[in-house]
């Protein structure tokens, strides 16, 4: 690969192109990605608590990963993407076998992380998918859903973008995560465990979650609200959670993005909005 010219969003570099001349995904060779060496680690880590009775028995350990379509346009210049996806999937799939190694399936969840996917429906990066786009990014989904091994939960985390607590947009409403969340299950062919949508912190009004009326997911795949945020504490929380609750009942609640961004100091107040909340 080598760098292009061209500026790419969201991201402080130019994107890659592929070199003229490689044709098929087959002639990219990724080296070792790195995502089954690290969750290796960390289930070594899990597993010690687990045994010291720190985490319940029941629990999986979680590893997320970026679907190759995020990780394609947000480094990856639009010609070059599809043969990049190609092969990044393949490489993904040799991070499972890694993984299932040493972590025993019944054990372990996969969540796939579908951020750039909003950048190109809301238009802030080139199409490269063509007219239907919608398409084009769930039949994609799907597909990684159904990579995910057997006996393996699979859940997908929608994401409008996290650098500094900030979206590259914000969104109108929930409508294209309500979109992207039917789009992936109703075209999946293995169970999705659990779907989590963002919830801008600014957002506690009817108009962001009326679109939630129009999702249409299996009874076996949980749905969460990312409604925690440290702006505005418990009320702001309690403001977001009436809002979302008058359009749809059975849901979780979450932070937006994880609690990986954040301060140390600030986890506990986070985690004692949730036990809260849901205690």
């Amino acid at each position: 690969m080598r760098v292009s010219k061209t500026e790419n969003i969201y991201v402080p570099f130019p994107p890659y192109e592929i070199v003229p001349g490689v044709t098929s995904a087959d002639e990219i060779v990724f080296p070792n990605l790195g995502y089954g060496d690290a969750a290796i680690s960390s289930y070594g880590v899990f597993e010690k608590l687990t045994i010291e009775g720190i985490i319940p028995g029941d629990k999986r350990f979680m590893v997320g990963l970026p679907t190759p379509l995020s990780v394609a346009a947000f480094y990856v210049e639009p010609r070059s993407r599809d043969l990049f996806e190609q092969a990044y999937s393949r490489a993904l799939g040799q991070e499972f076998d890694k993984m299932l190694e040493t972590i025993p399936a019944h054990r372990l969840s996969i969540q796939w992380e579908v951020v750039s996917e909003f950048g190109l429906l809301e238009g802030l990066m080139e199409n490269h998918l063509g007219d239907d786009m919608l398409d084009a990014i769930t039949t994609r989904l799907a597909g990684l859903i159904d990579l995910v091994p057997e006996n393996v939960e699979a859940g997908i985390h929608l994401c409008y973008g996290d650098s500094g607590h900030k979206h590259f947009i914000e969104p109108t409403d929930a409508g294209h995560l309500v979109d992207v969340a039917n789009g992936a299950a109703n075209k999946a062919k293995r169970p999705i465990a659990w779907i989590h949508l963002p919830v801008p912190r600014e957002r506690d009004d009817a108009a962001y979650f009326a679109p939630l009326a129009n999702l249409a997911l299996s009874p076996e795949t949980e749905l969460y609200l990312g409604l925690v945020h440290a702006t505005g504490g418990k009320e702001g929380t309690m403001r977001r959670l009436k809002a979302a609750t008058a359009v749809v009942s059975d849901f979780g609640i979450a932070t937006e993005c994880g609690l990986g961004r954040r301060e140390r100091e600030s986890i506990p107040d986070l985690l004692g909005i949730h036990q809260e909340l849901c205690g």
